[in-house]
């Protein structure tokens, strides 16, 4: 993966931060299609041979089982929901150190929040029986969206390295100072900018646009355009209430992981943590 090909900057990071803002919206988009159906994160509702759990579970084993023969999560920006996955079939790929050796993992929290606070938010109401199809959503929904998340660990290594707030940084990790960690990370400009963009583009990529239609930037109804596919603020109240906060709690995580880790260097990190 490219991405990993060079040593981490914050506006590399940035620009792949944006680039999962499409993917994310266009993922809401297509579960909105269905409704809830409940049905499908209830454990034991539909009965699976050999499987204790919900139909989103086990759909979610099936698919990252071959994912994981794969290699995806060998990657250092894929963690999955599901546990005791098959071996990769594949030969290793030799990914730069770039993060301290860490098992930091949000997903159990996402799927937590994500069936309880997003889906009830972009989809209608009710069980229109569609549970494969909005399960299939669900995943590639839940994958995006933990990528997203786990970035964090990204955005705090290379934020941990800028000189400038490296050694402030150190003292807070020393003294296991979340409250100051978090605010040190926390840049409101770049977040007010972030749910600016947002809703520009839920508006954009969210209308039925036909020849006829007027500009759909302008947030007006016009004439030939229809009914939004998904409420152009549902993204961005979602990242300000869901995504960024997860995001942040992943990089105080990390960074307080690494006093564990014991290097506090800004220098590239190599396979057994020396310089």
């Amino acid at each position: 993966m490219n991405f990993f090909d060079s040593e981490l900057s914050l506006p590399k990071i940035r620009d792949e931060l944006v680039r999962l803002e499409d993917s994310i919206i266009f993922a809401m988009i297509e579960r909105a299609q269905f409704a809830q159906n409940t049905n499908i994160y209830k454990k034991g509702h539909f009965k699976v041979d050999g499987f204790n759990g919900s139909f989103l579970e086990y759909l979610l084993q099936e698919i990252e089982g071959v994912h994981a023969k794969v290699r995806r999560y060998t990657s250092p920006d894929e963690y999955p929901f599901s546990k005791n996955l098959p071996d990769p079939i594949l030969p290793p790929l030799q990914y730069p150190q770039v993060l301290a050796p860490n098992n930091i993992n949000y997903n159990e929290k996402l799927m937590h929040i994500y069936i309880n606070n997003i889906v009830p938010i972009i989809c209608k109401p009710g069980d229109d029986s569609n549970y494969g199809s909005a399960a299939t959503k669900d995943v590639e929904a839940l994958q995006i969206l933990s990528r997203r998340i786990h970035f964090g660990k990204f955005v705090a290594e290379a934020k941990f390295k800028d000189a400038k707030d490296h050694d402030q940084y150190v003292s807070l990790i020393k003294a296991r100072d979340r409250e100051g960690i978090m605010q040190l990370l926390t840049n409101h400009a770049v977040e007010e900018k972030l749910l600016r963009r947002l809703r520009r583009k839920a508006l954009v990529y969210g209308q039925e646009i036909d020849d006829d239609a007027g500009d759909a930037t302008s947030g007006q109804q016009t004439k030939g355009q229809g009914q939004p596919r998904i409420p152009h603020d549902v993204v961005a109240d979602m990242y300000e209430k869901y995504v960024i906060p997860l995001t942040k709690e992943v990089e105080v995580e990390y960074l307080l992981h690494r006093l564990d880790y014991g290097n506090f260097q800004t220098k590239g990190l190599t396979r057994n943590g020396t310089q």
